[in-house]
């Protein structure tokens, strides 16, 4: 199994591992909780060099990649990102990511642990005579989170880098242990989010200088425990438990942020422009409240009556609402909130409620 380069940082502040894409990553530091609430309240640092990163390079590069995915990226300028897809013919969403356009290249960056998909679904298309170069990234660069309230304050400090003005999904230079890196605005916890895309080689340094800015703020590295429930309860969808070969990205409510209906065609354009004409969504991502306190696993079915309807795809305990949530795919006559449900655990049907996306918001 892989380990982060920060793996002996992870053990000494008293990590609690789990496997995440054949990785070897923290789920906690002692008290999921108290990680959380840093988050919530100041600041919180997670290593995410797990997930899957691309570089592309070549004088066809966006081209090809633009002929490949669901969004549109021809519009994007240097330091631009958008959120896209890549689909089977039938629809089907094979990988979700985000697309940075850098000045000599593109990045793409994996929304979910999902080891290599991403790279061996893409590389299929990469043939002869086109001017583009897949690198895989996911070992040779790390990636850094810092999330919560003093999220910008502790970058500016630690790198020097004015991040308060980036818009999401959007990228700026930074030079970090004498290594050309990105700082990154970013979605994952409802909070404001920053990566810090950089060489492996410089993941310590940045760890380190990351923990000393923060430090005034109280900032606590973050497990994977901790982090999967701020992003519950913001409402947002990964690749691989909720975003898979199961569903066709309208059904997950990425209208306006993963594809596009007006680019020309990519693999599964089709199917997703039908769904639009005709209003034919057969499910929707929504927010499931349980009563009680069983968490119900992933693709826990659910049930109207004896009617079996979906599955839950992703579960936590909320510390916002102190219940269990979970996003969850039914049929779409039965996604409104205030729809009462119930979800099968182990034989046993528990009631739950739809409600609407976000569970949380900041004010």
């Amino acid at each position: 199994m892989k380990q982060s380069r920060l793996h002996d940082h992870h053990a000494k502040l008293g990590a609690t591992f789990e496997e995440a894409a054949d990785w070897n990553m923290p789920a906690h530091y002692g008290k999921w909780v108290e990680e959380y609430q840093a988050v919530r309240q100041a600041v919180g640092l997670s290593d995410l060099s797990h997930r899957g990163k691309i570089r592309v390079t070549g004088d066809d590069r966006v081209k090809w990649l633009q002929g490949l995915i669901s969004n549109d990226i021809l519009p994007l300028q240097p330091g631009q990102g958008r959120y896209s897809s890549f689909l089977t013919h039938k629809g089907k969403m094979l990988g979700y990511f985000r697309v940075y356009v850098l000045a000599d290249s593109l990045w793409v960056e994996d929304v979910g642990e999902v080891g290599e998909a991403t790279i061996q679904a893409l590389k299929k298309f990469l043939l002869y005579g086109i001017k583009a170069k897949m690198e895989n990234c996911a070992e040779s660069w790390g990636l850094l989170l810092v999330s919560g309230p003093k999220a910008c304050a502790t970058v500016s400090a630690a790198f020097g880098v004015e991040m308060s003005d980036l818009k999401p999904v959007s990228a700026i230079a930074a030079q970090i242990g004498g290594h050309a890196a990105f700082a990154l605005r970013t979605e994952e916890t409802g909070e404001t989010d920053i990566e810090v895309l950089l060489p492996a080689e410089a993941l310590n340094t940045a760890w380190e200088r990351l923990m000393e800015a923060g430090a005034t703020y109280g900032i606590k590295a973050v497990g994977g425990l901790a982090r999967e429930a701020l992003r519950i309860e913001a409402g947002l969808p990964k690749a691989g438990p909720d975003l898979n070969e199961e569903i066709v990205p309208p059904e997950a409510n990425l209208e306006g942020k993963a594809f596009s209906l007006n680019k020309g065609c990519y693999p599964g354009q089709e199917v997703v422009a039908r769904m639009d004409t005709y209003g034919n969504v057969r499910r929707h991502l929504v927010g499931l409240v349980m009563k009680g306190s069983v968490i119900p696993p992933k693709g826990a079915k659910l049930f109207s009556g004896d009617r079996e309807l979906g599955w839950v795809s992703s579960a936590t305990q909320s510390p916002q609402l102190k219940a269990p949530i979970a996003l969850a795919f039914p049929l779409r006559d039965f996604s409104a909130p205030g729809t009462a449900l119930t979800v099968e655990v182990d034989g046993v049907r528990h009631d739950a409620t739809v409600q609407a996306l976000p569970f949380y918001r900041r004010a």
